[in-house]
């Protein structure tokens, strides 16, 4: 597998300055090149402008800056780009123009260096026949805007090879980016459902409803915060012309609409007509059924064509969605929602519009989530939880797939060691709060208590394991993420990976396994602190308190992944008398003590106390008790079931768990 250090960007528009701009942060050595020094000057601008406002919006400090400015260089040579291990073309949507690019480039780079073109909608496979050793060329298909969405499609040709696939896919990961895969298919996945979604928009608006109040129920519908009028204005209307018209091929409803083509030609933004606040909010319940009808019935019908065709699977399609569109829900999220009996007459109403043909992928067995995926070498297993576009947070499919992949490692004979990680920024970030919500209001908290049986069962058996079970924590591993890396037989540490315990925040306690393991691993003290604070650790402080075995890189990572070397031997560390002190203060003062700073010893600063004392002070009572209880006890994690329908049934945990981010006044109930 080619290890990718430096990437060549071809194109120094909006779309390929932000790339270069991404990648540069991310620590990788960039060439933008376009045909002319002024063009590049002009990325190299906006890259920095970019920066400047990142500065001032204390994103990052001037010295990373300066850091992502020297990966940074700009060129008019194509020539320049042979020392890169990637090249990806971001021009214009032209394939004559892109496919003598990749002749030329062909001729002046290795035959080893890997080629990418950024096309929204040429094939594949067609652009690959332009490039020497095919079997380095591929699709990477990046989102607006590339350097803060982290949407990817990935679309390998015909030709492209296994290792290429490879070598990209860990270079999108450790870019920053959420890959999905696509198979060569027109509009590959996303564009082939979205561009028809805002082109049936102005289809409606042809039919004399106002843009304003499209807009407006799109929004309501889809749970976003631009409409589809907006967003043509953001990105450009042209662009939603010209990806609809290679879309045609696939059948009458594919067709352009008229208003849009003359939008495009007359190169005009959309214009509102100041209906107002009022009349849209007075929309004719007749105008507003319509509306959601036809704008559903176009995503559930070419999303189920999708599933047809097996373009990718279901879970991409609303990663998709959800990532690369930002919608609140993904499609297949949506169609689960309303049923299989009103999915079919919304498509059924879109087939008879426009004359098309019923898609057989409609129904519950369709519309299955993969949650977690399960990969093997010869003597290891890779499990990795993979929900990116919700923060891996576990819920009962993600559990039930999580317990079989286990299972099937755990029964292999062959397999010695077994991998535990997530996809994105997170490792998991804790359990699915909606489901919690959901059983509250509905006082099904016998279901909340069956979930975490599963979970602690799961858990149990992970800890009990006679095979290696390392966990690599690659992002956010809060709650019951960090329970379930606590079940680890060695944690290991990305770089820019957090965890913490935030339940007594929220309005309960941890219940898979928190409150006991983590006294195992790190001492009462240090247990209670993280539990009835909160407090968010960095990897090295993760490492400082023995939470974490080692900080490891993102490509020792996938070395360890793929067997290419060893794991790595964990040293024990002397704790800083930081965390000695504040172990030492948690242990000779009660929780009591500490609320009412009645400190029966006072081995932390006056300042660290009171910072202590702040943060608790600001988390459930309830919670907090029942935490302490479950500590101090030290009956083992099934002890932690015995409470959950006494925590759940407050009215601080509905509270809570409903106020994400926000600050709560709790009252004990």
């Amino acid at each position: 597998m080619k290890e990718i250090k430096k990437v060549g960007v071809v194109g120094a528009g909006t779309m390929g300055s932000a790339l270069a701009q991404k990648f540069a942060q991310e620590g990788f050595k960039v060439i933008l090149a376009d045909r002319s020094i002024p063009f590049v000057e002009k990325g190299l601008n906006g890259i920095k402008k970019m920066f400047d406002q990142s500065i001032e919006r204390q994103l990052f400090s001037k010295e990373q800056v300066n850091t992502f400015l020297t990966n940074l260089k700009g060129t008019e040579n194509l020539s320049d780009l042979k020392e890169c291990d990637l090249i990806i073309e971001a021009i214009y949507e032209d394939f004559k123009a892109k496919s003598e690019l990749f002749k030329k480039l062909s001729s002046l780079v290795p035959f080893d260096t890997i080629l990418a073109t950024n096309t929204s909608s040429f094939s594949i496979t067609e652009l690959s026949a332009s490039v020497a050793y095919p079997g380095r060329f591929l699709g990477l298909h990046y989102f607006y805007h590339a350097a803060k969405n982290r949407l990817v499609e990935i679309i390998p040709g015909n030709w492209t090879s296994k290792d290429s696939i490879k070598s990209v896919h860990t270079f999108c990961v450790l870019s920053g980016k959420d890959p999905i895969y696509s198979i060569d298919a027109h509009g590959f996945v996303v564009n082939r459902f979205f561009v028809p979604w805002l082109n049936e928009a102005v289809r409606l608006h042809e039919e004399n409803i106002s843009i304003e109040q499209i807009d407006h129920i799109c929004k309501e519908v889809f749970g976003i915060t631009l409409g589809p009028f907006e967003l043509m204005n953001a990105t450009g209307v042209p662009i939603a012309y010209h990806s609809e018209k290679t879309l045609e091929l696939f059948g009458n409803l594919y067709k352009v609409a008229n208003a849009l083509e003359k939008q495009t030609k007359d190169n005009k933004p959309w214009t509102w007509e100041s209906i107002g606040e009022l009349h849209v909010n007075i929309l004719h319940p007749i105008v507003k059924k319509e509306i959601r009808d036809r704008m559903l019935g176009i995503v559930f019908f070419i999303c189920s064509q999708i599933l047809d065709e097996e373009i990718c699977s279901a879970s991409e399609i609303d990663r998709g969605a959800k990532i690369g569109l930002k919608w609140k829900k993904g499609p297949i999220e949506l169609m689960k929602e309303l049923g299989e009996e009103e999915v079919m007459r919304l498509i059924v109403n879109i087939i008879d519009r426009y004359n098309m043909t019923l898609p057989q992928s409609i129904g519950e067995k369709y519309w299955e989530f993969t949650n977690v995926k399960f990969e093997k070498t010869e003597t290891t297993a890779v499990i990795t939880i993979d929900q990116p576009e919700n923060l891996n947070a576990l819920c009962e499919e993600t559990i039930e797939q999580l317990s079989n992949y286990f299972n099937q490692a755990e029964k292999d004979s062959s397999i010695k060691t077994i991998f535990i990680t997530g996809s994105g920024k997170a490792f998991v970030a804790g359990a699915d709060i909606k489901f919690f919500v959901n059983k509250i209001k509905n006082k099904k908290i016998c279901e909340i208590e069956e979930f975490t049986l599963a979970g602690q069962q799961l858990f149990q058996r992970i800890d009990n394991s006679k095979k290696k079970v390392v966990v690599i924590i690659n992002g956010l591993a809060l709650g019951g993420g960090l329970e379930l890396a606590l079940c680890a037989d060695m944690i290991l540490a990305l770089p820019k990976a957090q965890m913490a315990f935030p339940e007594t925040g929220i309005g309960i306690y941890p219940g898979l396994g928190g409150t006991q393991r983590s006294v195992r691993k790190i001492g009462k003290g240090l247990s209670k602190y993280l539990i009835y604070t909160g407090k968010m650790l960095s990897a090295k402080e993760g490492k400082e308190i023995g939470l974490v075995g080692k900080i490891i890189t993102p490509q020792e990572m996938f070395a360890l992944f793929e067997g290419e070397q060893p794991l790595p031997t964990v040293e024990k560390m002397e704790m800083p008398d930081k965390w000695k002190s504040i172990a030492h203060f948690f242990e000779e003062n009660s929780l009591s003590e500490i609320t009412t700073k009645q400190f029966a010893s006072h081995t932390v600063s006056k300042e660290e106390a009171e910072k202590i004392v702040k943060a608790i002070n600001f988390k459930a009572p309830i919670a907090l008790r029942l935490a302490d209880k479950l500590i101090s006890e030290e009956k083992g994690c099934e002890s932690e079931l015995q409470h959950l329908r006494e925590v759940f049934s407050t009215s601080d945990a509905l509270l809570g768990l409903t106020s994400l981010g926000k600050k709560v006044n709790y009252q004990g109930n």
